[in-house]
């Protein structure tokens, strides 16, 4: 469950030194977050979500796509596993370690209970503190997602379809939500 641990100001290195245990462990200004692996139809959604965007980004030069587990640290108290993000290509050349991600072009995260509070609260204020172009919470039990800018006081919430345009001069990638929702239906 996405609940906070004991009171202790943890840091990313504290983090790093846990077990390996199954549980998604991450530091959120001092304050830690464990939770349980995720479900089977979280997964479905997020792989198809995978498979677009990487196809997108890779076409457009725009940088790297990942799923998590990942230790992407803002700072020693600031320390996410966002469930989809890209890395954008600065033109260093793709990063080899967790530590030479300094920023996100998109970070992603599907909604499951356990986690709902800390996907739409805690999470967003990190990115949008980061600067974090587009946080999208996706909520398949509703069907929609939820798009966050680092301004916005309120998601967009999307309902039939998705858009995303990093850089201006491509085409957008348009995701049909029905059918990311309903990845068998014919």
């Amino acid at each position: 469950m996405g609940m906070p641990a004991q009171q202790t100001d943890w840091t990313a290195e504290m983090v790093r030194a846990l077990p390996d245990d199954g549980n998604r462990y991450e530091v959120l200004d001092g304050v830690l977050f464990v939770s349980p692996a995720p479900s089977l139809s979280h997964q479905d959604v997020l792989g198809g979500l995978f498979v677009l965007i990487n196809s997108y980004v890779r076409q457009h030069a725009l940088g790297w796509t990942f799923l998590s587990p990942a230790d992407i640290e803002f700072s020693p108290k600031r320390l996410l596993q966002p469930d989809l993000f890209v890395v954008p290509n600065t033109g260093q050349g793709k990063p080899r370690t967790w530590a030479e991600v300094m920023a996100l072009l998109l970070s992603v995260e599907v909604r499951s209970p356990s986690t709902a509070r800390l996907d739409r609260v805690e999470k967003r204020q990190v990115y949008q503190d980061e600067r974090v172009p587009e946080y999208w919470i996706v909520d398949q039990d509703s069907r929609v997602v939820d798009r966050w800018t680092p301004g916005d006081l309120r998601p967009e919430v999307l309902e039939n379809e998705l858009e995303w345009q990093p850089k201006v001069g491509i085409p957008p990638l348009r995701i049909v939500l029905a059918d990311l929702f309903n990845p068998d239906a014919d």
